[in-house]
């Protein structure tokens, strides 16, 4: 075994790696960029070495650098993790040729097998089904349209040397071709340095299947059996669940065979994934042939959990020259497990990556990297930042249970337990999944989520008032962590000669609502149905604001409202943050916080937010300026679909920014004529920063 390795990579993977080698006695070296210098992973290994800036290209991607520091700290091998250089051969060749062992296939393995097309022409004189596409190299546009036009629509554009989902596009007719086949080749370009393409006919109702393997230099193979990876976005993965469901023995053996059968082809040594389009008919399912990732897959834990085996163990084993631990024989399904990845993005706005800092992250109680009921793999702590320079991933979280039922009530109990603030992220969005009728009763293929849209998008699961109440408590709790000996300055509803009443202004789902809390009293409580000594209670009023209306002379009269809610309050809070509520005759357990001026509400049923505005802080505000058009997120300007002058119709396209590796399209909020570009190609941008100028055609 290696005495120490160096880990080229960042975030949760490298942690992973870092897990299971000290459990072994191996030391580990990081290496970081300017962006990750406080990271999870430079602290959690024994060394760290400084790589160099925030984006890929000047710190993860540099090959050279990292084997130079490898030599320098006496590493004997170096673990790349996935992504960055993972399927690099042109890396695992310089490491052999420094001396070095690098932990995964070898650099021949990597080319057959990396390129898509000339795997694809591997696997056919293998005998391992294809689905039909065009695979070779001529990569002149017209001709690619050609061949997409003999194949039929639906067809797939993927980038040949593509993973993780990008420089993927689907053409659903021929029209639309060529400007789609330019978008995915920028994306290849800015994600693996290669534009080059294939071209696959779409399968329809197609499922995700891969299968895990394992060769070693002694010449044995194994699969450890099969994962669904069909519910995806941006063809990206979001859950994965081992064993597939529906998946009988003799199509698992097949599937098994015929991956082992492609490791064996070019001798492939240590972990890869073969992955598999599964086309579902009405009365069977055939397999083909998509790709093979040479590296360990996001989703490997899955396959640890019902195997009992650490991959990552096995890497080591092999690499160092020794056998594969255990046979085909020797390998056995134990329960189901489902991975679901948690990541910085908001979902109702098309899935946009998100950046900024994890104001709030806790977790369900969890084991970290190794195989229990709940286990959270991750590369962040409470207070990190999430920036735009990487992956948008900010853990994986894995449930195994004795059957799929009893997995997905875990993953839902330990999904709800988990509480992010300070940025979007998709955790309430997973659990929406989990309760749809298709993915619950694995009715699973690629188009679920877009199926299943009516349920997972702008879902509001806690209702108006529970938001409202929670966010009162919570103001009101921190007001009174603050409050002065002065009875008069107590936000408790103390008056000498009146009764108290108090008003608040809020904002929930884009509408504008008030509301007003009076006859509030703190007093020891005698329900026993309630308890708590320090129970409070009030009438809450809420209203909704409703335009301004205009009178019999056409002169504009104030804004109205209209009662939405009314009832009597009670509530306990014993912090700022946890509050019991008795509302409309049930009892709720709610948590909350505050960033900025928005209130993040939390209970078994969901989360959603609502803003407390503070309209003093407001005051002599100016809005932002008509025809303005800014970023949505931080990144790099792409291009400019447009010039200045041009006539521009609201929706049509304007910019391409790229953020996370992934390509977002601008477009026109308005119609009008475009003023001033206020960036050029290639120019970083931050989020909100002002990309253009259009003024209205009437100006």
């Amino acid at each position: 075994m290696f005495s120490k390795i160096l880990i080229a990579n960042r975030g949760e993977i490298a942690c992973r790696v870092a897990a299971t080698a000290k459990r072994l006695g191996v030391s580990t070296v990081a290496v970081y960029s300017d962006a990750d210098r406080e990271a999870k992973h430079v602290a959690v290994c024994d060394e760290a070495i400084y790589l160099g800036g925030s984006a890929p290209k000047d710190s993860y991607l540099k090959g050279d650098a990292i084997i130079a520091i490898a030599l320098e700290t006496g590493a004997q091998a170096i673990h790349p993790g996935y992504g960055f250089l993972s399927e690099n051969a042109d890396f695992a060749q310089a490491c052999q040729d420094a001396g070095l062992v690098f932990i995964g296939p070898s650099a021949d393995a990597i080319r057959a097998m990396g390129g898509k097309s000339e795997s694809k022409r591997l696997m056919e004189s293998a005998g391992v089904p294809l689905i039909p596409g065009y695979h070779g190299d001529n990569q002149n546009a017209q001709f690619l349209q050609q061949q997409a036009d003999s194949i039929g629509y639906p067809v797939l554009i993927k980038a040949s040397a593509g993973g993780g989902g990008k420089g993927m596009r689907i053409v659903e007719k021929s029209s639309d071709f060529i400007d789609l086949l330019d978008s995915c080749r920028r994306e290849a370009i800015t994600s693996f340095g290669n534009d080059q393409v294939l071209v696959e006919k779409y399968a329809l109702k197609p499922r995700h299947i891969e299968i895990q393997v394992f060769g070693d230099t002694h010449g044995n193979y194994v699969h450890l059996f099969e994962r669904d990876c069909s519910v995806q976005r941006r063809h990206q993965k979001v859950l994965e669940e081992a064993p597939a469901p529906g998946v009988d023995t003799a199509m698992r053996e097949a599937m098994g065979t015929a991956a082992i059968e492609a490791a064996r082809a070019v001798d492939y040594v240590g972990a890869g994934t073969v992955e598999f389009i599964v086309e579902q008919r009405e009365d069977s399912m055939n397999f083909y042939f998509m790709e093979m990732n040479t590296r360990l897959q996001v989703e490997h834990p899955v396959s640890e959990a019902i195997t009992g085996v650490d991959l990552v163990e096995w890497q080591l084993l092999v690499a160092a020259g020794q056998p594969l631990p255990k046979t085909q024989d020797d390998l056995v399904i134990n329960g189901h497990a489902i991975e679901a990845r948690i990541c910085a993005e908001n979902p109702d706005n098309n899935f946009l990556p998100a950046t900024g800092t994890l104001f709030t992250y806790q977790k369900p109680e969890h084991s970290t990297f190794n195989i229990t009921d709940v286990r959270i793999d991750d590369g962040v702590r409470e207070g990190d930042v999430i920036s735009p320079f990487y992956d948008s991933m900010i853990a994986k979280l894995i449930v195994h249970a004795p059957t799929r039922e009893q997995a997905l009530a875990r993953l839902d109990h330990a999904l709800a337990q988990t509480r992010i603030v300070g940025l979007p992220n998709n955790v309430a969005f997973l659990r929406y999944i989990l309760n749809t009728d298709s993915f619950s009763n694995a009715n699973l293929d690629t188009a679920l989520i877009e199926r299943e849209q009516d349920k997972l998008f702008d879902q509001h699961p806690l209702g108006l008032s529970t938001l409202v109440v929670t966010a009162i408590a919570q103001k009101l709790a921190s007001e009174a962590t603050t409050e002065s000996s002065d009875p008069f300055s107590k936000p408790t509803g103390f008056r000498a000669y009146s009764d108290y009443a108090r008003s608040f202004s809020l904002a929930y789902d884009e509408q504008a609502y008030s509301a007003r809390i009076s006859n509030w009293h703190n007093a020891s409580c005698t329900d026993s149905k309630k308890g708590g000594d320090n129970l409070s209670s009030f009438t809450l009023v809420i209203g909704k604001k409703i335009a301004n209306t205009q009178d019999d002379s056409n002169i504009n009269v104030a804004a109205q409202t209209e009662t939405v809610y009314e009832g009597q309050i009670s509530y306990d809070s014993s912090d700022t943050h946890n509050h019991t509520l008795w509302l409309d005759g049930a009892r709720i357990s709610a948590q909350s916080w505050v960033n900025n001026e928005t209130v993040y509400v939390f209970t078994d049923s969901g989360r959603d937010e609502i803003t407390l505005i503070d309209i003093m802080a407001h005051v002599g505000e100016d809005t932002a300026a008509v025809g303005s058009l800014k970023s949505p997120m931080p990144g790099q300007v792409v291009a400019f679909k447009v010039a200045v002058g041009d006539t521009v119709k609201k929706g049509e396209p304007l910019a391409v920014i790229e953020a996370m590796k992934i390509e977002h399209t601008i477009t026109a909020p308005t119609d009008g004529v475009v003023a001033e570009l206020l960036f050029a190609a290639g120019d970083l941008v931050a989020d909100g920063d002002e990309l253009l100028r259009i003024d209205s055609e009437s100006a």
